[in-house]
């Protein structure tokens, strides 16, 4: 099923979420890759403010390539979100409600969607350049010191996606190949 929806998340949309659905996110999300997510696991470990609000936002794995002239961003395709697993549940315990990524996620992350409430995203890998056309703004929020793994903060219109976690633990990549060893 198609949906549109609005970020930062509304319950209401996280519980409709169903793995499988395509989705196109509008409104702001942030950017932050493996340093960003070692920085921000720092800050909190000395009981520190992280440089960006939390709660029910979306963090996209992503590093850019520089934009071209004219456009806010360069090619913007996912990373594999595994990289960030060891910090993930501790921020959605905090209130992050999504993630975008590529690949598979450990059972610590899945058990913290299902305890939050939360839902995991999958962009397209090797789709940057066309998901760079959803993206109408790129800004520079935290650690500028990490050039492409800085925490962007970016505006998106349709953003193209699809559930892979649903907030009740449902997975695409386990639910696919049962229903395709079925046929």
């Amino acid at each position: 099923m198609d949906r549109h929806i609005q970020a930062p998340l509304k319950k209401e949309d996280i519980d409709s979420l169903k793995s499988g659905d395509y989705v196109y996110i509008t409104g702001t999300i942030y950017v932050a890759r493996d340093a960003a997510h070692k920085r921000m696991d720092d800050l909190l470990n000395k009981g520190q403010k992280l440089p960006i609000e939390l709660q029910d936002n979306i963090i996209y794995y992503m590093g850019p390539s520089p934009a071209r002239e004219g456009r806010p961003i360069g090619s913007a395709g996912p990373t594999t979100a595994s990289r960030m697993d060891k910090y993930a549940p501790k921020l959605l315990d905090l209130g992050l409600r999504g993630m975008i990524g590529k690949g598979k996620r450990s059972a610590a992350v899945k058990e913290a969607i299902v305890r939050n409430g939360c839902v995991y995203f999958a962009a397209v890998g090797g789709a940057g350049a066309i998901i760079s056309k959803a993206i109408t703004s790129s800004e520079v929020v935290a650690y500028d010191d990490l050039g492409t793994e800085a925490i962007r903060k970016l505006n998106v219109v349709d953003f193209p996606c699809i559930v892979i976690i649903d907030k009740e633990g449902n997975d695409l990549y386990e639910t696919a190949i049962e229903e395709y060893r079925q046929e």
